[in-house]
């Protein structure tokens, strides 16, 4: 028996299926398209097989479109109780995806507050892929690409309005300014604007996860630990932390029945 969660975010589609111990068996992942529910169920479909499913739940920002499922759970409930069975300990996180970015504080594993930027693409994955275009690399190249000027500070980047700041990037390269260097103060950037959403609420004393697509990047998990001034953490596969807490609260809502 088999319990889903479908996290269908705003860049990508990911799952993952969990045994009746909570045991992930199954994570698959596919770019989002504009039909968001065909690319769910056939995601769905392809890593189900001829397992029997027991529930299915989806999370993410087309979770209400993906009528298949037995039920839709916010995403930040779901990151919660993903992050919450990776690191029992973790006393907040920081999730950063294609087009928004969330800090979710946790108390004994549940949601005890969070805050969310979801109106601006400054502070999430966008600004980074439109800065890596410019560039003329993939996010997946940055790594050959902050080594090669491993000594290359970042340069400020003062837009924080993504359509600005591509301009400012444009000019930055026409002055012979290094592509390392743009890209780590882009990363600079982003993990100020996130740092200052957070306010108060930085002031944690236990791990602080870094989750999300983002979380994947070379580059941001040292910018964030910079502007944050302390160490993240970051679990195993952090792109699929919601898609695990909605499979975990799908074998849940099972045991309930």
């Amino acid at each position: 028996m088999l319990y889903v969660g479908i996290d269908a975010g705003s860049r990508a589609t990911k799952l993952v299926a969990v045994d009746e111990s909570g045991a992930v068996v199954r994570r698959a992942v596919v770019d989002q398209s504009v039909q968001p529910a065909a690319t769910a169920r056939e995601l769905f479909d392809g890593a189900a097989g001829a397992a029997e499913v027991g529930r299915c739940v989806a999370t993410g920002y087309a979770r209400n479109v993906l009528t298949f499922a037995d039920r839709a759970v916010t995403e930040i409930t779901c990151h919660a109780k993903g992050c919450a069975s990776l690191c029992p300990a973790a006393e907040a996180i920081i999730e950063i995806g294609g087009q928004d970015s969330k800090f979710i504080r946790l108390a004994q594993g549940r949601v005890h507050d969070f805050v969310m930027n979801d109106r601006c693409a400054a502070g999430t994955g966008r600004f980074l892929e439109v800065v890596a275009v410019r560039l003329g690399v993939s996010l997946g190249d940055l790594r050959d690409l902050l080594r090669e000027a491993q000594d290359a500070p970042p340069v400020a980047v003062s837009s924080m309005c993504v359509v600005f700041a591509e301009t400012e990037v444009i000019g930055l390269l026409a002055t012979g300014t290094p592509p390392a260097a743009i890209m780590r103060g882009v990363q600079r950037a982003i993990a100020t604007r996130v740092v200052a959403m957070l306010g108060d609420r930085r002031r944690l004393q236990g791990d602080i996860l870094f989750t999300g697509g983002v979380a994947q990047v070379c580059g941001m998990r040292d910018a964030l630990e910079h502007v944050l001034g302390r160490a993240l953490r970051i679990p195993d596969s952090p792109q699929y932390t919601g898609a695990l807490g909605a499979a975990l609260i799908a074998r849940d809502d099972c045991c309930k029945l």
